[in-house]
Parts: structure tokens; sequence; C-alpha cells
């Protein structure tokens, strides 16, 4: 997570204080404190990319990691142009439960909301 420099790389993706209290709350739920919220963006869905997102202790050379209020979020460096300005929320609606993600360079997505290109 070293550039060169000696500094820590960062990133643009925004976590809510909703996400991460969530967050939070599932690693105490865990007993660990040496994981980090990992997202990451892979091939594959029907519009040509998925969004991952993961408990992760592993430092892998290239991430960029953000610190949200106690709760680490780290993004792979192949994925950080793809999350740019990207918001991570938590929804707790009768109609929906879990993590979303609010990207602005998501040209297009697939119905189900899973993939994007």
């Amino acid at each position: 997570m070293t550039v060169q420099d000696g500094t820590t790389a960062t990133h643009g993706v925004e976590l809510t204080e909703v996400a991460a209290a969530k967050v939070k709350a599932l690693l105490e739920q865990e007993g660990r404190d040496d994981l980090r919220l990992r997202i990451a963006v892979q091939p594959g869905g029907c519009s040509g990319l998925i969004y991952q997102l993961y408990f992760d202790e592993r430092e892998l050379d290239g991430d960029a990691l953000r610190d949200f209020g106690g709760v680490g979020v780290v993004v792979d460096k192949m994925s950080v142009p793809y999350l740019e300005g990207a918001t991570i929320d938590f929804a707790d609606t009768i109609e929906k439960q879990g993590f979303t993600i609010d990207n602005p360079n998501a040209g297009s997505s697939c119905a189900c909301g899973d993939s994007f290109s």
C-alpha cells in the first residue's frame, strides 16, 4: 500500500456512515479487528463487469486505502479507475437489504443491477 515516495496510495471511493457502521458491526460479530473491506471490479456478469465486496486481511502490491472512522476500505490498483467517485451505502428496507454501490463511472448496468459496463 506504499507508493514509491513512501506515502500510502488512496482512492476516491466513499463509504457512508450507515455502511461504515454496518461494516463495524459485522467485524465485531466476527471478533476480528485485522480485516478491511475490499472492493474490487472483476470481469463477469451480463454487462461485462461485476463488483466484489469482501473482508480481507491481505495487503496487495498497489492497494489503495482509506479509513472511514476506523473502517479500512481497500481497492486494488486495477479497480481504482473504475471506482473513482463511487459511494458505498447500506440499505435495510423491506424491499432490499445489503450494500449498494452508486458508481458514476458505470455507463450502463444490467436489469438485476449486479453488473455494469
